[in-house]
């Protein structure tokens, strides 16, 4: 996984029910892009992370203020 600081990044939840988690990536600190990531998330909390296989949903560019995404 590669990822660059400002990527929006979505993980999915450990539980049913849950809705996915939506964040922003402020740091990267694994080499050539890699985990872990400091992650602020939708909530405001922030956060170190070093996803395993199959938690990512979704890394990109983060979606510029007042756009859709669907």
């Amino acid at each position: 996984m590669k990822a660059n600081v400002g990527d929006a990044i979505t993980m999915t939840t450990e539980r049913v029910g849950q809705v996915s988690r939506q964040g922003v990536i402020r740091e990267v600190h694994g080499a050539d892009g890699g985990p872990p990531y400091l992650v602020e998330w939708s909530d405001g909390h922030t956060g170190l992370i070093n996803p395993g296989p199959g938690s990512v949903k979704w890394i990109g560019a983060e979606p510029a203020r007042g756009s859709s995404t669907t």
